[in-house]
């Protein structure tokens, strides 16, 4: 086996900032992460790709610096996907056992799937998952795997994400002409809880806010499995605008300000201290007290989390986030976020570091790689876990039934 099979590679594609994560598995089965690549990426808008070139050029060189990194060359990696023009639902599918004495087969867990994934959706939006949350046996719910067991009916609740086909299309082109494969497809939000949320959350309810530049994904677990996915149209960007127009100062200058001295809490700031602000149009730079900073941005923070938790109301999921709320994302780096969060949803906060790997820790160890890290778990799960088939593109059914002997 060449040794290029040990290695699994994540593509972040942000409307800010373009992430490659280059991981090995080691001989003890740990992905260690061996190289990393960050460039500015001005191609993406909330999550769709605007400028095809830049977009191509950010992962380009985001490529060029893992690459060099890890001291190998990349050809194939496994992409996130988000934006606004995500949109997920749930559904259910019911067929009869048929088998010799009622005992549930791996055909039939396939067949209720596919029953479930037969649904209408517009002609320009496609599935790219399916997540079967449990499994319902002659009214016996809460089961993960019914295989074996012996009923009459066999049921199934899932997760269904979709996309616009051109979105996806857009962005596995940029990818494509980078030079670099698209291996999957993966929903940033189903990414980032394996690198973020445990299992005892995933049981128990739990929010997951990932706070990205020009979107924010919003995920709630209960009872192990994914149960509402959606995405704002609002996140990072949002703040420094408002430090931008509020400062009146170039965006470029606003970014650095939010990046080392972004607080969304008052008392978080001290009263005397002070920061230099560039003026726009060739000015001279002001001196303005830090506390401004929380006077601007905060409203906005405020708002974020109460469109969150009305639409959480909305959806009736209120009552399912029985261990609180994860906030993870770029954004999620503003001092004083969490406390904001609690005082808004009323419910314990934390912010959510990236685990699961070895290797460079120290340099990925922030909620702005979460997804990225994620990426590598959810390659080590469709490549290395125990029954999956290295270099096999698996079909839609084989996917489903290996996901639940790994999530089960």
């Amino acid at each position: 086996m060449a040794k290029k099979d040990n290695y699994i590679v994540g593509f972040d594609i942000g409307s800010k900032k373009t992430k490659v994560i280059i991981g090995e598995v080691n001989e003890e089965q740990k992905i260690e992460v061996v190289g990393i690549g960050v460039s500015d990426s001005g191609g993406l808008r909330k999550g769709v790709v605007v400028d095809l070139e830049a977009t191509v050029e950010g992962i380009k060189k985001a490529v060029e610096e893992a690459e060099l990194m890890a001291g190998i060359e990349i050809d194939s990696a496994y992409v996130s996907i988000s934006g606004a023009h995500i949109r997920s639902f749930n559904s259910r599918g019911v067929i009869a056992v048929s088998g010799k004495n009622r005992e549930i087969t791996r055909d039939d867990v396939n067949r209720v799937i596919e029953q479930a994934r037969t649904v209408s959706i517009p002609p320009d939006r496609e599935i790219i998952h399916v997540l079967p949350q449990e499994f319902i046996v002659d009214d016996q719910d809460g089961i993960k795997d019914p295989t074996g067991i012996s009923g009459i009916k066999l049921e199934v609740n899932v997760h269904i994400v979709t996309s616009s086909i051109t979105a996806t299309q857009n962005l596995i082109t940029c990818v494509h002409r980078a030079g670099i494969e698209v291996e999957d497809v993966v929903l940033s939000h189903v990414a980032t809880a394996l690198s973020v949320l445990t299992p005892d959350e995933k049981e128990l309810g739990v929010g997951l806010i990932d706070i990205g530049g020009g979107t924010t994904d919003i995920a709630i677990y209960e009872r192990g499995s994914l149960w509402y996915t959606t995405v704002m149209p609002i996140g990072g960007d949002n703040f420094t605008n408002d430090l931008a127009i509020g400062l009146r100062t170039a965006i470029s200058e606003a970014e650095k300000i939010k990046r080392k001295y972004g607080c969304v809490v008052s008392s978080l700031s001290e009263e005397e201290e002070t920061i230099e602000v560039k003026s726009v149009g060739g000015r001279k730079p002001r001196i303005l007290p830090k506390k401004i900073i929380v006077d601007i941005i905060q409203p906005r923070a405020e708002e974020i989390f109460r469109l969150i938790n009305e639409d959480i109301k909305k959806m009736g999921f209120e009552k399912s986030l029985n261990s609180g709320i994860v906030l993870t994302g770029g954004g999620a780096l503003l001092e004083g976020l969490e406390e904001i969060a609690e005082e808004i949803f009323d419910l314990p906060v934390r912010r959510g570091n990236p685990t699961g790997v070895v290797g460079l820790v120290d340099r990925i160890e922030s909620p702005e790689y979460a997804t990225s890290i994620g990426l590598l778990l959810y390659g080590y799960k469709q490549k290395f876990a125990p029954g999956a088939k290295r270099g096999e593109k698996k079909g839609f059914l084989k996917n489903i039934f290996e996901w639940l002997k790994e999530n089960f």
